[in-house]
């Protein structure tokens, strides 16, 4: 038995991984993996839900992929990083210190 992912190298999943380095100061790296060729975004808000930047808003193949973030003009605190791509959506927290 072969999974299809061994032989050609396409994700199988959608995958939101946790940002790093976090805590961060000033900028930090996210990376995510979508299954399947889709509009992607990929957005910060504040912790009040208040959206801060979009990293990511366009159709992307199949992959992993790596975004660097740079909070350089943000203060201190809890930001929230969300992926969306199709109906799949991944929401997770990073900490900016200064």
């Amino acid at each position: 038995v072969t999974g299809m992912g061994s032989e050609n190298n396409m994700p199988l999943t959608f995958d939101l991984e946790q940002n790093y380095p976090n805590p961060f100061n000033p900028s930090t790296k996210i990376v995510y993996t979508i299954s399947e060729k889709t509009f992607t975004s990929l957005k910060i808000f504040d912790i009040l839900g208040n959206e801060i930047a979009t990293l990511v808003g366009e159709e992307q193949p199949a992959g992993k992929y790596e975004v660097q973030f740079d909070a350089s003009n943000l203060s201190s605190g809890v930001y929230l990083y969300k992926l969306q791509s199709n109906s799949l959506v991944q929401t997770r927290k990073m900490l900016l210190l200064k």
